[in-house]
């Protein structure tokens, strides 16, 4: 059995790009940046879009929302990904994926093809449930800290 290709890890930019808001949700927003790659002002319309759109009545219907989250933008190798995270029933990660192949018109179904994140993408869901832990599941849950603590991360 022949294995697919692997890659080569290459560390990845972090940047912070502030509080995003969309309806009752707050979103610590950030772009995981692959060598070469920017964000541009579609790419951040885009993703607001997607949180105004999909993202909140998703988490309406899901329900027990916490109104906290994150996403990131994330311009690769091979595509963009837009990554929307929230929490619901205090610890429970919600997510919605947005991929699009360079080139392609329509962005990937995610039903056909279950993709989680990436291994850059996975540091910074890692950085964001630590922040979760140390900020809202103690004995006196503290959302603007959470909103407060970036991931910390330079690079992924």
């Amino acid at each position: 059995m022949a294995h697919p290709p692997t890659e080569t890890h290459h560390p990845r930019r972090v940047e912070h790009l502030g509080i995003w808001s969309a309806g009752a949700l707050k979103f610590k927003a950030y772009s995981i940046l692959a060598e070469g790659s920017a964000i541009g002002d579609d790419m951040v319309a885009l993703a607001q879009s997607i949180l105004l759109e999909d993202v909140v009545p998703r988490a309406q219907h899901e329900g027990e929302s916490n109104d906290l989250g994150f996403v990131f933008v994330h311009p690769g190798a091979l595509g963009l990904t837009i990554s929307v995270h929230w929490w619901c029933q205090g610890s429970v990660l919600c997510q919605h994926n947005y991929r699009r192949v360079y080139g392609a018109t329509a962005p990937l179904d995610t039903r056909d093809r279950p993709v989680i994140a990436c291994v850059w993408e996975l540091a910074l869901i890692n950085a964001e449930q630590e922040a979760w832990r140390a900020t809202m599941m103690g004995p006196v849950p503290d959302p603007q800290a959470y909103l407060n603590r970036p991931a910390g991360l330079e690079t992924v």
